[in-house]
This record gives structure tokens, sequence and C-alpha cells, in this order.
């Protein structure tokens, strides 16, 4: 995001990607370099937030809660934690999709788009659900490659009334998918996996918003939504970790209380649920900034403290970004647990160690063979008759 008292742009993930990596390229970074640094960007958070989830979830055991329930709460937190791989292999494919689009933008997204397509024709033909996965790859590419089009100003320089067409255009066959029983309403199950329906409503609201672009921004032009925007996008990663957890957190509290207390909560979708929501959405957004706030003040004191030139080797960051993926996979795959928890961060931090220049292990811990073992700096080589090292003990 813009700074505070910069010309704000209202960007997105594609936008944000490609403009980043156009401005490292500009500096003479290399692209193993730029991925590495995405890679440091978006986990660092995570082995922070794992190791809390692990206490937390081992502290509800011991104090007896049921298993299945814990597993439960396990499952909620877990839930949005799909999206960092996805978005972690999709920022770092970033150099090659940014070349392809400088070579062919409309080819380019016209593959990605028929990838799309046939994904879900292959899984609604041959009747096996796992391969809606590949839309994890597809879709979430193709929206990022519409990111592109307003980063070079492609989108900028279509005209306004076929920005509308193509916006009335991608809703009505949306509609008409919809209405067929081909793609379900509710984009929360077309998210589950993605399909052509949520690549469409993407479609849809990038046009509509090039059209607004400019009247959005001349509003967050303005010094307190400019440093608004400023404050939380430079938090967004951290709040999207932690909100989940704070608010099932918070969940727990009031449902804890009530039983102490042995006050009745309103049934969910009851009008006394829904005349709570305005209160409980208030308090929810208390709660997760006061928690996002903590942790990315933690998180940029160990940054400080720690930081290092991001590696130039293609391999290692490479590693970090399969390694990072896996951190996040483990859950998705094992359940969100004490166990998973600390597996997951181990895997996140070494992530995010690799991504860095010099060696995996922190100084300290590094072997001493690892280091062609050098001597402590406070004492010198030792030296024998004449003021040389010895290269040999010779007997007699």
């Amino acid at each position: 995001m813009a700074r505070a008292g910069d010309a704000p742009v209202l960007r997105g993930g594609g936008f944000t990607a490609a403009r980043s990596f156009r401005r490292s390229r500009a500096r003479g970074a290399s692209r193993a370099a730029f991925a590495a640094t995405r890679v440091r960007r978006l986990l660092r958070p995570l082995p922070l937030v794992m190791l809390v989830l692990a206490a937390g979830l081992s502290a509800l055991l011991v104090a007896g809660v049921p298993g299945d329930l814990v597993a439960v709460a396990g499952f909620r937190m877990s839930q949005p934690l799909w999206f960092l791989g996805v978005f972690v292999f999709a920022q770092v494919l970033v150099p090659a999709l940014v070349a392809a689009h400088d070579r062919a933008p409309v080819v380019t997204l016209a593959v990605l788009a028929a990838a799309v397509v046939a994904g879900d024709v292959l899984r609604m033909t041959s009747g096996i659900e796992a391969l809606g996965l590949l839309g994890l790859a597809s879709v979430w590419l193709t929206v990022q490659q519409l990111g592109f089009w307003i980063e070079d100003g492609r989108a900028d320089a279509i005209a306004a009334r076929v920005h509308w067409r193509m916006a009335a255009g991608a809703v009505g066959l949306l509609l008409i998918l919809v209405v067929s029983g081909a793609y379900a309403a509710d984009m929360y199950v077309n998210l589950n996996p993605p399909t052509v329906a949520l690549a469409l409503f993407a479609f849809a609201q990038v046009t509509l918003f090039t059209l607004a672009r400019q009247a959005l921004r001349r509003w967050a032009g303005r010094p307190p939504v400019a440093r608004a925007v400023d404050a939380i996008g430079g938090r967004a990663m951290t709040v999207y970790l932690w909100h989940m957890p704070a608010l099932v957190a918070l969940a727990g509290a009031v449902a804890g209380s009530a039983l102490v207390t042995g006050a009745d909560l309103p049934a969910p979708a009851s009008p006394a649920w829904w005349l709570d929501r305005p209160a409980w959405l208030v308090l929810g957004t208390v709660v997760v900034g006061a928690v996002a706030w903590a942790a990315s003040r933690f998180e940029t004191r160990h940054a400080r403290s720690g930081a290092e030139p991001v590696t130039e080797q293609a391999g290692r960051a490479a590693l970090a970004t399969l390694t990072g993926a896996a951190a996040v996979a483990a859950v998705l795959a094992l359940g969100l647990g004490p166990a998973t928890a600390v597996l997951s961060a181990l895997l996140s931090a070494l992530a995010v160690r690799l991504s860095a220049a010099g060696p995996i292990l922190p100084r300290g811990l590094t072997p001493a063979g690892a280091r062609g073992g050098r001597r402590s700096p406070l004492r010198g080589p030792r030296r024998g008759a004449g003021g040389r090292a010895p290269s040999a003990r010779r007997a007699g």
C-alpha cells in the first residue's frame, strides 16, 4: 500500500505484485530475490500464530474440554489458511506471469481462463471432485492476472462503455449458469473448490472497480483515509491470520460466561440473534484489532532484530516456497491440533529462514564444521616455536 502522504493507489494482489516486481527489477534484484521477499513477507506472521494456537489448544485439552469440541475450534481457526498457501504460490509465479503478460496479455489471460473452464468440465464430467483442486491454481492465477491489466494501464485504456458491457456480460452469464443449476448461487459454495462462477464474479468486480477507480482514488487521497489504509494494509496478513483465532476465542468466552452465569444465548438466525449482530461486529472488530496490533509489534521487532538480505538463489527460493506451502498443507490435511500447529510453526519458520541469505541455521546454532572450523574471535591461532602455527606434531 502507499505510505501516508504518497499519492494513494487502490491496489489488488495482482496490481501490487506486478508493481513491486517491476520496481525490484529496476533496482537490479533477481527474480529469485523477488520470490524470496514475497515468501518472507507472507509467512513471517505464521510461526507465532501457530505456536499460540498450539498452546491454546493444549490448554483446552488439559482443562478437560472435550476433544471433539477442541477439534471443531481447530477446524474453524484453520479454515482461512488455504488462501495463504495459494497466495504464496501465485506470488512467486509473478515474474513468469508478468513476462507472459508483457509479451501477449490477451493470449495469457485467455489461456488461464480456458484452464478454469477445462478444470470445471473435467470435474463435472468425471465426477471426481478432487479435480476441483485444479481451480486453486487456475482461478486465482486468472484473478491475479486481471490485476496486471490495471497495473500497466491497459484496463484504464478501455472505454467506459466497454467496461459496462463486459461487467453486464459477466453477470448475465453468471446468472444463466446459476439458474441452469450448473453452479450454486452461494459464492461460498463456488469458493470450495474455485469455479468458473467465481472467476466470472471476479471479472465483473474488476471491471466495475476500474470504472470507480478515479473516484475511489480521490476519496483515498484524504489524509485520514490514507493513514487508515496504510495502517491496515501494512498489517493485512497479520489481521488475516489472527482474525479467526480471535473470533473463536471471543465466541468461546461468550459461551463460557453464559454457562457460568446461566444466561440464555439467542438461537442462531433468530430475531434476537440478528439484533445482537451489530454489537458482535463491533466487539469482534475491537478484539481482532487489538490482537493484530500486538502481534504486528512483535513481528516488526523480531524482523528488525534479525533482518537479513533475501537469497538470490533460485533453488533456495523455490525450496522456501515449497516449505511454506507444506506448513499450510500439513494443517489442512491433518487438522489443526497442538502437534500439527507446532509442525506448521517449524516449517513456516524454516521457510522464512530459507528465504534469507546466509546459513540456514541461526548464528550460534551452526555446527563448527559448517563454519569451516573457525576459532572463537576472542582467541588467536595457536603458535608453535618460532611464531608459526604448527601443521603437525612430529615424533622425536
